[in-house]
């Protein structure tokens, strides 16, 4: 997915429980995830550790998902509907 493609929130798949990956997976996807969604990163203001943080606390609070898309084997976080 491109840096300024924007995410697609109708991603099809399994729900991955956040809690169910090892800490290290779970914090490499989420700076995945934040690199590539967030790719002013340095002009936000915000170092990469909030922005871990913040996507981290949106998965407790269940407002975003880690989805597992079946096509391409590959692994999102997408906002909960």
């Amino acid at each position: 997915m491109a840096a300024n493609k924007q995410p697609d929130h109708n991603e099809q798949g399994l729900d991955v429980p956040f809690d169910s990956l090892s800490p290290d997976t779970l914090r490499n996807l989420i700076e995945e995830f934040v690199t590539r969604e967030w790719s002013e990163l340095s002009d936000s203001g915000y170092s990469l550790e909030d922005k871990v943080e913040q996507v981290l606390q949106q998965l407790k609070e269940k407002k975003v998902k880690v989805v597992f898309d079946l096509t391409s084997n590959t692994a999102n976080i997408v906002v909960c509907r």
